[in-house]
């Protein structure tokens, strides 16, 4: 039995870059996860080659992709919307295993003010087309670099608090 056949969510990290915001905050909904004894498994794209429907992207949907039933995307801003490859992987999936009547909460940050709110959106309008159902919260984290503490460990206390509730509710959903 392999780790994914009990996996239910997946946190999937929307971007390649290494030592990246969106890891940090892929390690708190991580860790809240925990608490609430909820299985989950964390999808990275750092390193990851989605350009074709290869081996390695094959591999990636039969252990993160098909396995679960919802997802956490953690998406960081780029050029006012979210990172392609995260497209790649989402173009590269087959369709309706991976995405299909699936549910879906998403976080967006930035350094800036916007914490990522129009590639929320975008995501949001493909996920739909995708058949997916997107939980109505969504957190955006602006200013991401003062919203996490020195150690990168935990988020500003109201912030924290929204990211609770924000978990909570995506249970029930």
């Amino acid at each position: 039995m392999s780790i994914a056949q009990g996996i239910m969510i997946t946190i999937l990290l929307g971007t390649n870059r290494p030592l990246s915001k969106t890891a940090e905050i892929g390690k708190i909904y991580s860790k809240f996860l925990k608490t609430l004894n909820v299985p989950h498994q964390v999808l990275t794209l750092e390193g990851k080659n989605f350009f074709t429907r290869n081996e390695e992207m094959i591999s990636i949907e039969n252990e993160y992709l098909i396995p679960a039933e919802k997802y956490i995307f953690i998406l960081p801003e780029y050029n006012g919307s979210f990172p392609g490859v995260l497209k790649l992987l989402m173009d590269n999936a087959d369709i309706k295993k991976a995405w299909w009547y699936k549910k879906a909460l998403l976080v967006g940050l930035a350094d800036g003010r916007g914490g990522n709110i129009r590639g929320l959106d975008h995501l949001t309008s493909i996920l739909h087309y995708l058949k997916m159902n997107v939980f109505y919260h969504k957190v955006i984290i602006s200013k991401v670099n003062q919203m996490l503490d020195t150690n990168a460990q935990t988020l500003e206390a109201n912030l924290e608090k929204e990211v609770q509730e924000q978990i909570s509710g995506f249970m029930n959903f």
